[in-house]
Order: structure tokens, then C-alpha cells, then sequence
């Protein structure tokens, strides 16, 4: 027998999808918007009795969350080595991303966050290659690479939040 349908389930829902697309907009500034968006699976399992949103669906998201991030840094490091970067230039690139971000954050609406956390692993790593005493013509490549990498990863981590709102809500309405 079916349970019956309270408003307050809809209320829920539509928090949960809420704080869903929170979560996906948190990942265009270079925010944890994955582990949002398991938490609010979470919340939404907890508030069902884990009837719907079951503990395998959790553990297949939790899962999710760490390949996640994963191929976020893996894509960052490997657009960075593609161009030949450093270790240290990859470093600086990160420390550069989350400058840039921290920096741009009050521009367009937020959005600044986005593009300045692109530019600053340009940036970051650029700086550091120069230091380390590459030519102009090499560091900015290593800045390519650490921007291409941060994009990829960008994009790869977007695809699995995407598919994690995807899972758990296939969960509920199916």
C-alpha cells in the first residue's frame, strides 16, 4: 500500500530541490557543492525514514562526492603536467584559484568568484614558474595548463552533481 501525501512532503521536496540547485550553483565558485548536496539527500533520507533515499543510495553518493572530488584535483593536475608545469607551479596555481576566487566574489553577482578563480590559477601558476625562473613563453603555458585543468575539473565535478539530484530524486518519485 502507498503512503499517502502529505503537503509537508511537497514542503520537503522542494527544500530538498532547493538546496539542489544551491549546491550546483555553490560548484560554479569553486564551493564544496557536492557535500551540499549530500547533505540535503541526507536530510531528505532522514526526514523519509531512509525509505525512499535508502543507505545504499547514501553510500552511492558519498562515493560520488569522493570520485568527485578526486577528478577535480586529478583534472587540475593533469592540465597543468600536459603543459609541463612544476609541482610548485601547480601548488601555485591552486593558491591562485582560491585567491582569485576569494577576490572576484564580489563582482557580477558572485559570478566574479568563477572567473576569478580561473584567472588566478592562470595567474598562480604563471608567477611561480616565473620565479622559478622559466621564460615568459613557458610559465604562461604552465598557466594554460593549470586554467585548462581547472576547467575540466570544473566541469567533470558539475556532471557528477548533477547525477547525484538525479539518483535521489529518481529515489523519491520512482
Amino acid at each position: 500500500m502507498c503512503k499517502p501525501i502529505r503537503i509537508m512532503d511537497y514542503v520537503v521536496f522542494g527544500l530538498f530541490i532547493l538546496a539542489s540547485l544551491i549546491g550546483l550553483a555553490a560548484l560554479l565558485f569553486g564551493l564544496p557543492g557536492t557535500f551540499i548536496i549530500l547533505g540535503a539527500s541526507l536530510l531528505y533520507a532522514w526526514y523519509g525514514g531512509f525509505e525512499e533515499i535508502t543507505l545504499k543510495i547514501i553510500v552511492i553518493l558519498v562515493i560520488l562526492v569522493l570520485i568527485g572530488e578526486l577528478i577535480e584535483f586529478l583534472l587540475g593536475i593533469a592540465g597543468s603536467k600536459k603543459y609541463k608545469s612544476s609541482n610548485r607551479a601547480i601548488v601555485g596555481s591552486i593558491i591562485g584559484a582560491i585567491a582569485g576566487g576569494i577576490m572576484g566574489a564580489p563582482f557580477f553577482f558572485g559570478i566574479g568568484a568563477v572567473i576569478g578563480a580561473f584567472i588566478g590559477a592562470f595567474a598562480g601558476a604563471i608567477a611561480v614558474e616565473l620565479l622559478l625562473g622559466k621564460s615568459l613563453n613557458e610559465s604562461v603555458q604552465s598557466g594554460w595548463g593549470a586554467f585548462l585543468g581547472r576547467v575540466a575539473g570544473t566541469i567533470s565535478k558539475g556532471a557528477i552533481a548533477v547525477a547525484m539530484v538525479v539518483i535521489t530524486v529518481a529515489a523519491v518519485t520512482g
